[in-house]
């Protein structure tokens, strides 16, 4: 039960945040006709609610929950090359959990492949839109 409270309003939020905040990164739109969303519009619908429209760990994000890291300066803090497989594993299977308190960060692999029921194609082209886009957006 908490954690379908949680979802409903990290959910809510994220809808929210889709009308009220622009889009700051820019990111090639889906074509016409293709059924996954650009790496855009993931980030807009699943991440801006905690990791804020800049990237920067500023969005509306509900307590209890910690601030989210900045995701704008991945590659700065890998030393200057972008942590792609890093970045894969932590949307696909979400980060290690406290030994108390909630999740902070959604197992994007088995959701998208859940609430959208989609398959693992469908869902690793996702992971890796949203890893082109956060890859372009990375802050010099």
């Amino acid at each position: 039960m908490l954690r379908l409270n949680r979802v409903c309003v990290v959910f809510v939020s994220a809808v929210l945040c889709s009308f009220v905040f622009p889009l700051q990164a820019q990111d090639v739109p889906s074509k016409k006709g293709s059924n996954v969303p650009s790496g855009a519009e993931l980030y807009a619908q699943h991440c801006a609610v905690c990791h804020g429209n800049d990237l920067q760990g500023a969005g509306p994000f509900p307590p209890p929950y910690r601030k989210p890291p900045d995701l704008s300066r991945l590659a700065r803090r890998h030393g200057g090359k972008f942590p792609e497989a890093y970045v894969s594993k932590v949307l696909r299977n979400g980060v290690t959990l406290p030994a108390h308190g909630p999740a902070e960060m959604p197992v994007w692999g088995s959701d998208f492949a859940a609430k959208e029921r989609i398959d693992e194609a469908q869902v690793a082209e996702r992971i890796r839109r949203l890893i082109s886009y956060l890859k372009a957006a990375q802050v010099q």
